[in-house]
């Protein structure tokens, strides 16, 4: 089935604008465009508005580093701030059935809302996953009781950096109408 972007052309093409950017240039990001995208998290539903989340802005050189080595990747370095997204389980409301935690789910949902917003405001963002908890928890002093979900990088892209084509699979071989 052909997906439409009739209806909400301007989302349509913010969403697939976005991508994983590693590359970065070494214009600096003001402390005035990382609030506007941390204020998107802040607005993000969570799961019983919980809001089981912190995150920590960084975008000093010496955070900067520290946290790129917690990653390991060459690119990372070039990162002009990173968004450490931080969850605590102990505040996420789980559910009764079977005790599922919506702490991650609610985390993720947040992050997305800044991928989206780094997006809109011209800025290269990528959501890392394969980092060092252990080694990230002792560079920022993160208390036990808060969890990093994922870190985000960010800057102006290089200008050689395009956006890679989407592999994405068919929109018929993921949704499902009516039962599965």
């Amino acid at each position: 089935m052909e997906v439409s972007k009739i209806d909400y052309p301007q989302f349509f093409d913010l969403v697939s604008r976005r991508y994983s950017c590693r590359g970065y240039d070494s214009a600096p990001v003001s402390r005035e465009m990382l609030m506007a995208v941390a204020e998107t998290a802040r607005l993000a539903q969570s799961a019983c508005n919980r809001q089981p989340w912190m995150f920590l802005v960084i975008d000093t050189p010496e955070l900067r580093e520290a946290v790129a080595r917690c990653y390991g990747r060459e690119w990372a370095h070039e990162a002009q701030a990173f968004i450490v997204a931080l969850g605590n389980s102990s505040e996420a409301w789980v559910r009764p059935c079977d005790g599922h935690n919506s702490m991650y789910v609610d985390v993720a949902i947040a992050c997305e809302n800044m991928c989206l917003a780094a997006a809109s405001l011209g800025l290269g963002c990528c959501w890392i996953g394969n980092f060092d908890v252990e080694a990230l928890c002792r560079e920022l002093d993160i208390p036990a009781c808060w969890s990093p979900v994922g870190i985000l990088s960010l800057g102006y892209p290089k200008p050689e950096q395009a956006a890679p084509e989407k592999k994405r699979k068919n929109v018929d071989d993921v949704v499902k109408w009516g039962k599965f």
